[in-house]
C-alpha cells in the first residue's frame, strides 16, 4: 500500500502516530483515529480524546505490517471527499 492509496482509504479506525508536529507536544504520541473533519482527526490518546489539525502534522500509519507516512496537509478534505481528491 502507497501513501496515495491509504490518503483515500477509510482512517478512522487506524492506529496512528504524529511524527512531525508544528506543536512539540504531540511528536511520538500515539492512539487510534475515532473521528476526522475536514481540518481535524480525532485521536484517543490513553483513554482521552484529543483533536489535532491535519495541516500541522505528518501522519504514520500502520496497515497490514507496513508503516505509511502521510502529511497531513495532503489529506484537508471532507472525509467523503478525501476519497476522490486526495493528491
Amino acid at each position: 500500500m502507497s501513501e496515495r492509496t491509504l490518503a483515500k482509504e477509510e482512517l478512522i479506525g487506524l492506529p496512528v502516530t504524529i511524527n512531525q508536529c508544528k506543536d512539540p507536544n504531540w511528536i511520538n504520541k500515539t492512539g487510534t483515529i475515532i473521528d476526522e473533519t475536514k481540518n481535524t482527526f480525532l485521536i484517543r490518546l490513553n483513554n482521552k480524546s484529543k483533536r489535532i489539525a491535519k495541516s500541522i502534522a505528518k501522519f504514520e500509519f500502520e496497515q497490514n505490517g507496513t508503516k505509511i507516512q502521510l502529511n497531513g496537509s495532503k489529506i484537508v478534505y471532507k472525509p467523503e471527499d478525501r476519497i476522490k481528491k486526495a493528491r
